[in-house]
């Protein structure tokens, strides 16, 4: 098997991602943790998400219920936290703040990755420039990365792959020789873009590197796959398929929804958690400069329960006019709330969608009730800013309630809000 060498445009792109990033947010502020086994747990302390190496190597895989390596956990003193977003996010923008001074062409991946365009530096400057762009983040953020650089986005996750493996911190694929060799190494399940059913196929037919798979026949990829595989294949070869995605698109609906700590049966709880839904999807809204007009409700037993009828439904309001603010969606809720809401079943989940967004218009003038507009948006700003300044619903709604026994189970929550100084860790001197 062969392929042409098609000549090329210089196009260099690297991958940057941060190592265990959900384990290296929490050891920021608790260094004890350093170099000892951590995971991470998912919403209600169901699943890791998030492994130490340490904890990689006693054998706790990713995705695996906490219940089955409780014991696991006891014999080798892990550290187990349960999830906490709010940190995450907040470490994530940061790092991708400091990106941005590197590259002014950048694609967000998602909340611990990003891909970097240095098409405008020296292949001979590569190494030097990552080496770069990972010790002004470790020393601004203490956050450790790996990166990988090379000519397409497919060939970046492989340079990374091996980073990360090898603990090299920065791996630079920029000649043909040492891309096959890596490539001969690699495995066709690794490879980004090819998914469990993808490496059923290519196995059964003895492919199983990715440096096979780059030397496949062009009719045999056409043919027993689709276009992305195809796609696939050419930037193993070193030719640009998947473009950078640098242009931030806003989102066109927003839903916020979660699974309760412990399932709840009373309307008024109910209510507690999606007006909490609510807030906290306005105020995304609102941060996208966004208005909604359109909400819809959701709320739905556990389907696992065999022992309990199983009960699910929706309401979808439209609203009369476009908004953002948090008081006007919480009461179109809490109506379309009471229309779906059923006595005598105990609920595990409720949420709500915002659909049908669009652009705030900042001279929009609203002819039905112009002053309620105008003193609607200088209180939902000012929510909003004291929130920023003096943490996370230091403002709230009461109907949000403050005792919530129906939150996600965090039995192992650090409390961490790098946004409120009353959640920061105390040095003791």
């Amino acid at each position: 098997m062969s392929y042409t060498n098609y000549s090329r445009k210089k196009n260099t792109i690297a991958l940057i991602d941060c190592n265990s990033f959900y384990v290296s947010c929490e050891r920021l502020f608790n260094p004890k943790i350093i170099n000892k086994p951590v995971v991470v747990l998912s919403n209600n302390d169901g699943c890791v998400i998030s492994r130490s190496t340490e904890a990689k190597q006693i054998g706790i895989k990713m995705g695996e219920p906490y219940f089955k390596v409780k014991n696991l956990v006891k014999k080798n003193k892990v550290y187990i936290f349960s999830s906490n977003y709010a940190l995450y996010g907040d470490i994530s923008r940061r790092v991708m703040k400091i990106l941005k001074e590197f590259s002014d062409k950048m694609e967000v991946y998602s909340i611990d990755e990003a891909f970097l365009s240095l098409s405008f530096i020296e292949d001979q400057r590569l190494e030097e420039y990552g080496k770069e762009i990972r010790e002004r983040i470790l020393k601004w953020t203490s956050i450790p990365t790996s990166i990988g650089i090379a000519n397409t986005k497919t060939l970046s996750k492989v340079a990374n792959y091996i980073a990360k493996k090898n603990k090299a911190g920065v791996k630079v694929l920029d000649n043909d020789k040492d891309t096959d060799e890596e490539l001969k190494k690699f495995h066709i399940s690794n490879v980004w873009g090819v998914g469990k059913q993808l490496s059923k196929l290519y196995i059964k037919n003895n492919v199983d590197t990715a440096y096979k798979l780059k030397n496949i026949s062009n009719t045999w990829v056409k043919k027993s796959t689709n276009v992305l595989g195809a796609k696939t294949v050419m930037e193993l070869r070193g030719i640009s398929c998947v473009n950078l995605e640098t242009l931030e698109t806003k989102r066109k609906s927003c839903c916020v929804s979660r699974s309760f700590g412990k399932k709840i049966e009373s309307l008024d709880k109910l209510k507690e958690s999606i007006t909490t839904h609510c807030l906290s999807a306005a105020e995304k809204i609102r941060g996208d400069d966004q208005v909604t007009k359109s909400i819809t409700v959701f709320i739905r037993t556990s389907p696992f329960d065999r022992h309990k009828e199983y009960y699910s439904n929706s309401k979808t309001i439209d609203l009369p006019i476009a908004t953002n603010n948090s008081i006007e969606l919480i009461n179109a809720a809490t109506e379309a709330l009471k229309t779906i809401y059923k006595y005598g079943y105990f609920y595990q989940k409720s949420g709500i969608i915002l659909s049908q967004l669009t652009e705030a218009k900042k001279e929009e003038f609203n002819l039905l009730a112009p002053l309620l507009e105008t003193k609607s948006k200088v209180l939902m700003k000012a929510i909003d800013q004291t929130n920023i300044k003096y943490g996370r619903n230091s403002i709230s709604i009461a109907q949000a309630g403050t005792n919530n026994s129906w939150k996600m189970r965090r039995e192992h929550f650090s409390k961490i809000d790098t946004a409120s100084f009353n959640n920061l860790p105390m040095l003791k001197i």
